[in-house]
């Protein structure tokens, strides 16, 4: 065993952090041996290396970042010396990284006066090339051999698709590069300061006795903290915000109320989530945790130990339960009365205490959002229920599955390194003007109205976006960006109201946009699209009220289609604009005697339709007029949103706080290959739910930053006739957040990945036929972004806060596009 591999675990630590070592002082040169270009070059006078995680699982780069001294980024952008002179040597003036592969054959040697060498080979250049970063003499041989180790078992990850934890002595030698030969010696620092490329003659400086790196296996238990892990603090090309340096605290614990009945009672281990370190810090070795029923309808947990009460709050959504099996825990989320979040975690003695633990909780939260007594729901609402909670995988998971997930980790891999990224993510919004001059922008209309909402075309490559009773268009371009393309300046109805529209729906080949007034509930009205004035108003009916509308099928809006769906409080029915009077098709009415609450409603490319509620149950139908074919118990969440897959075989709600994916096939008994649209699932069967969440540490990290509990919006596969849906897509607060479905199915702890705005992100979707660019909407911009501009979460890039744009912006025309219009 390597000595040096007990200290992997705390070097690479939570993969919340995006930078695992550094070496904060040194300087970068490109050496060639064999050229006539010159012996050697100096890049980077002051600089600082690092390996850092990058957005893609066992994916790692070399980081070396220019350290300014204070003042000298100024003057360099000023007169562009830098950029003039490192031209064709480094591509970016500040920062150049590469790919953490066994072909860099990267090592690390010590000098005999104690000079610590990097050295890996420039894979870009002439044989023999090589690129040196020559380490200030503070740097010690502790600190070099972590970073040697560090970087073996990146090669390793990468090239075995593997943890590191797994690696053999053996494997990680095979990243030591023993048998090469010493890293020659780069030529002396004999220039100003401000000269940042040096050539030296090869006679000048012949290279020193060098003590090859220990083979990452000599002891060195003397490595501390400061060493392995220092901090430094420079101005770089898109600095990060100081971390807090305190570890986090538990804030004081609530009394528990009065109970009138205990639901769970165990002892356990507790845990708090540390922002500072990114990980999970046992606070106590045993607590008593409870949950209770204080009364109407309202439930208590309580953590005690012998000197002190720990925590005590309400069981509510917001907790944000995750319970993992696999490792006897369960996490949690609590949120304390001055708005600051913190995750909490569990670890229990055995199974059957987790089991015991899980009904009480579960029961609680259930009969707190149903207000119904756990024992009244069926045995299979109830496992339904306890299943969608649990940390697992989907029961049909297998090695193909897997297979496509690392298909698809390649793929990103590829246009992650292959494709460079714009500085500028999308085309930003700015004030539109036939005749404004480039310097003259407004991101703010006068009357306060901001973004809402979103509709992304599906037959002409056209994006409209509401803004008070505005809207305005955008055209896709072919090398996906937005373009602006019109406003619609007012809407009003046929009468001559103004209205800002409630909710928006294309219609008919894209041609027209049917949208309604929320003062008018029990009618629509349409604009058409060309004209940019609405033409007609379609009265639905005096007694049913149309509270959301959808589709008639999947891919409707591509077609000439005229009918679609409307939904009430407690009715499904076809609206049919062709009929004379009221719109409502009578013969195609579901009306339940109760209010069930309708709130969403997704259709298939066959028709079959999908209705969601307020009380978080799901219905499926295969035609309107008739009862449901399957009934999907509510977990007591309020349902927002709700989408298919094309060939229905996928069911996507959405709730404030997770995502809940449905598998609506039947896998066995009488109906075995049959979809719940098309037949009710046995008594036997359930659908198989897969609750999406962020982890409760990252829930936590977002309300620390934003200070604002989540808020998903509707999440949306991707779409298009000939495309298969991959992603999911919703955001919450200025976070953009993507699953990937692949990953998802094949059971990855944290499939998702994020993006971060300056501002809330107020409606997002897919460019329909692709899963490749998202099309945002923040209060005062629109962007089409890349998708693999999203980074997987760490604490890095949570933190990230992004400029914001605004007055000043130099944009070139064809760059501006039209927000407040």
């Amino acid at each position: 065993m390597f000595a040096l591999r007990s200290l992997s675990k705390y070097l690479f630590g939570n993969a919340n952090k995006e930078s695992i070592i550094e070496l904060p002082q040194g300087q970068l040169y490109i050496v060639r041996p064999r050229s006539l270009k010159g012996y050697s070059e100096l890049i980077f006078k002051d600089a600082a290396a690092s390996i850092r995680r990058t957005g893609q699982e066992y994916q790692y780069q070399l980081v070396i970042q220019r350290v300014y001294e204070e003042g000298e980024a100024e003057l360099v952008g000023e007169d562009g010396t830098q950029d003039d002179r490192l031209d064709g040597v480094a591509s970016d003036k500040d920062e150049k990284t590469f790919l953490l592969d066994q072909d860099l054959h990267f090592r690390v040697d010590i000098r005999d006066d104690g000079e610590v060498v990097l050295g890996w080979l420039d894979l870009s250049g002439d044989d023999g090339d090589l690129f040196e970063f020559v380490c200030d003499p503070s740097a010690t041989p502790e600190t070099a051999s972590s970073f040697a180790l560090v970087a073996a078992q990146c090669q390793y990850e990468r090239k075995y698709r593997k943890p590191r934890d797994l690696a053999t002595d053996q494997e990680l030698r095979e990243f030591s590069f023993e048998h090469e030969d010493p890293i020659p010696q780069a030529s002396p620092i004999q220039s100003p300061s401000r000269s940042p490329i040096i050539s030296r003659s090869p006679t000048i400086s012949p290279p020193p006795t060098t003590t090859r790196m220990p083979s990452l296996n000599q002891s060195n238990s003397g490595v501390k903290r400061s060493e392995a892990m220092p901090r430094t603090t420079r101005s770089g090309k898109a600095p990060l915000r100081t971390y807090e340096e305190a570890p986090t605290i538990a804030p004081s614990a609530n009394k528990a109320p009065e109970a009138r009945e205990t639901l769970a009672d165990q002892d356990v281990q507790l845990h708090l989530f540390d922002f500072q370190s990114g990980t999970f810090v046992q606070q106590a070795e045993s607590v008593n945790a409870t949950v209770t029923e204080i009364g109407n309808w309202k439930y208590w947990l309580q953590l005690n130990s012998d000197d002190r009460d720990w925590l005590g709050q309400e069981v509510v959504p917001e907790l944000n339960p995750v319970f993992n099996f696999e490792y006897l825990s369960f996490i949690f989320n609590h949120y304390s009365e001055d708005g600051n979040a913190y995750s909490w975690l569990l670890r229990f003695k055995e199974k059957e205490s987790l089991e015991e633990f899980q009904q009480g909780l579960m029961q609680a939260l259930w009969e707190h959002s149903n207000q119904t007594k756990w024992l009244k729901a069926k045995d299979t609402e109830r496992d339904y229920v306890l299943d969608a909670f649990n940390d697992l995988v989907l029961e049909d998971k297998d090695d193909e599955r897997e297979a496509e997930a690392r298909e698809e980790d390649e793929q990103e891999e590829e246009e992650y390194y292959d494709q460079e990224e714009d500085e500028d993510d999308g085309q930003r919004s700015e004030h539109y003007d036939s005749d404004e001059s480039e310097d003259d922008v407004i991101t703010r209309d006068e009357d306060g109205n901001v973004n809402s909402q979103l509709a992304v075309g599906y037959k002409h490559d056209r994006s409209f976006v509401v803004r008070g009773s505005k809207i305005g268009v955008f055209k896709h371009t072919p090398d996906n960006h937005l373009e602006f393309s019109t406003n619609i300046s007012k809407v009003e109805t046929p009468g001559g109201k103004v209205f800002n529209p409630k909710k928006i729906m294309l219609h008919a080949e894209d041609r027209n946009m049917i949208m309604q007034d929320g003062d008018n509930p029990n009618s629509l009205f349409r604009m058409d699209l060309e004209y940019g004035k609405i033409v007609d108003e379609w009265k639905v009916h005096d007694d049913i009220p149309v509270n959301t509308f959808a589709p008639e099928k999947k891919f409707s809006q591509m077609t000439g289609e005229q009918t679609f769906l409307g939904l009430s409080n407690n009715a499904l029915y076809r609206i049919d604009p062709r009929l004379q009077g009221d719109k409502l098709v009578e013969s195609e009415l579901k009306q339940y005697a109760t209010k069930n609450g309708f709130t969403a409603a997704a259709t298939t490319d066959k028709g079959y339709i999908a209705v969601a509620s307020s009380k978080g149950d799901i219905r499926m139908f295969d035609r309107l007029g008739i009862n449901a074919k399957t009934h999907i118990p509510a977990l007591g969440d309020p349902i927002i949103g709700l989408d298919v897959s094309a060939n229905g075989r996928w069911v996507l709600a959405t709730t404030r706080t997770y995502l809940l994916l449905i598998d609506a096939l039947q896998n066995d008994g009488k109906n075995e290959g049959k979809l719940g649209f098309e037949k009710s699932f046995a008594k036997d069967s359930k659908p198989q739910p897969r609750r999406l969440a962020l982890t409760p540490s990252h829930v936590a990290q977002f309300q620390h930053e934003t200070k604002v509990a989540l808020s998903f919006t509707p999440a949306r596969f991707n779409t298009g006739p000939d495309s298969d849906e991959t992603t999911i897509i919703t955001a919450t607060g200025p976070f953009i957040i993507t699953w990937s479905l692949k990953k998802v199915l094949a059971g990855r702890k944290d499939p998702y990945s994020i993006k971060r705005y300056a501002e809330d992100v107020k409606a997002d979707n897919f460019r329909f036929g692709s899963d490749k660019n998202i099309v945002v909407a923040l209060p005062n911009e629109v962007n089409m972004v890349a998708k693999r501009a999203l980074q997987r979460p760490t604490r890095e890039s949570i933190m990230a806060t992004p400029r914001k744009t605004g007055r000043g912006s130099y944009l070139s025309r064809n760059d501006i596009v039209n927000s407040p219009y």
